[in-house]
């Protein structure tokens, strides 16, 4: 009779200590984590209270009235994805590019500057590549060098390069060289930032390299005790990969200047094609919004094209990003890989992009936001959401991988098609 009494039942309950079932039954500091930021919304909250507000605008702000930010938003939610069921087969969200195998179908974007979201970001953001199997694209403007990224998260180092033209790109074909010698996957060439763009909340603060800060600036500073004890232990956020070519002993002021002087965002296709011939590994172009020029970057040797409006951060008129998706995705067939960029805060984004045939996604806001919400566990946090949200939506899809995702029904009113201007 004992077996079946309750006390006996709470008994053998006690005896499988940690045994629970539920979405928060986790136990230690990761699962804690969950809990308190359970969807990237959360993260973002805990975020805007820990930054200072110059550093929490940088990160979540756009160009001009911030609108590119809030169409990519508005026009992924827009996309609905109709469900299969019957089936239940196992999931599998890994995903090869250009040869490699990476643990899932999302990986790091860059930002330029991206020590001042939060300190020493670059090196974090390579451990968290690391860890998670994912790549990591680190930018021209990053705070660690494409040689320590490398070192720190082999095997899945993406570049992105901008240009410096001045005789005849000798800095730019350098910096192409760095990244081939220290190992890089892909060189990934941005052309989505021609001219630079106005972001007001930036000059509102008055936001410049090096840091100068304002006295309303210092007190944001003062009321953020975890940016600042960070900010503390690492140095000023740098140009480390352009630093050598201004001298051995410049300042961070003579570096800024560099920048600002000779740095460029774009691209001519000639310029594309004389890097196909000098890089001898995967090219991805980035930047692109319309099929012509995804077709133009495959005849210049391009073996990806990356859809980005930018994160919203060049022009307010451009369309969203995931709109243009499937007619860049079309036009390019499978000439190219194609990967998407600019708003993805989640896994069912992933597997939106993917149902309308992007290879990956990238996203880079979203693992700024998880190190300024958590420290140096943030960048985990949010791959690990993303992650599981993403296996989430591919079960609920009846999809076994991503490539399944593509056999379903789609509702997308708002893709785009071309319509040329009238005179």
């Amino acid at each position: 009779m004992s077996d079946g009494t309750p006390h006996a039942l709470t008994v053998r309950l006690r005896r499988r200590r940690g045994a629970a079932w539920g979405p928060g039954s986790g136990v230690g500091a990761q699962a804690a984590l969950h809990r308190r930021l359970p969807t990237m919304a959360d993260v973002e909250r805990a975020a805007r209270r820990r930054l200072p507000r110059f550093a929490y605008d940088f990160v979540a702000g756009g160009t001009g009235d911030d609108l590119g930010v809030r169409r990519n938003r508005a026009a992924l939610d827009g996309v609905e994805l109709v469900p299969r069921y019957g089936d239940l087969p196992p999931v599998d969200s890994s995903v090869t590019l250009f040869g490699r195998k990476y643990a899932h179908p999302f990986g790091i974007s860059p930002a330029g500057l991206d020590g001042l979201a939060w300190p020493d970001a670059t090196r974090l953001l390579a451990g968290t590549a690391a860890g998670a199997g994912l790549p990591y694209i680190t930018g021209t403007l990053a705070s660690a060098s494409v040689e320590e990224v490398a070192r720190r998260c082999p095997g899945r180092t993406w570049f992105q390069l901008y240009g410096f033209p001045a005789e005849r790109h000798r800095v730019t074909f350098d910096l192409v060289r760095r990244a081939a010698d220290a190992g890089a996957e892909a060189l990934v060439v941005a052309v989505d930032a021609p001219v630079r763009s106005k972001r007001p909340r930036d000059l509102r603060h008055g936001l410049v390299v090096p840091f100068r800060p304002s006295l309303p600036m210092a007190l944001q500073v003062a009321t953020s005790p975890a940016w600042s004890l960070a900010a503390l232990r690492c140095r000023m956020p740098v140009f480390a990969n352009v630093g050598r070519y201004v001298g051995p002993s410049a300042t961070l002021d003579e570096v800024a200047g560099f920048v600002q002087g000779e740095m460029r965002g774009g691209f001519t296709w000639a310029e594309i094609a004389d890097l196909r011939q000098a890089w001898p590994r995967a090219l991805v172009v980035k930047g692109l919004l319309h099929p012509a020029d995804a077709e133009r970057a495959v005849e210049a040797g391009a073996d990806g094209v990356l859809v980005s409006n930018h994160g919203g951060r060049q022009s307010d008129a451009a369309p969203p990003a995931v709109d243009v998706l499937p007619a860049i995705a079309r036009a390019v067939g499978t000439d190219a890989t194609v990967l998407f960029d600019s708003g993805v805060r989640s896994g069912l984004d992933i597997a939106r992009v993917m149902a309308l045939g992007a290879d990956a996604a990238f996203c880079g806001r979203a693992f700024l936001l998880g190190l300024a919400a958590a420290g140096s566990r943030g960048g985990a946090h949010v791959a690990a959401l993303l992650a599981g949200e993403l296996r989430t939506a591919l079960g609920q899809c009846g999809a076994a991988d991503p490539e399944g995702l593509r056999e379903l029904d789609i509702r997308h009113e708002g893709a785009w098609e071309l319509w040329k201007g009238t005179r």
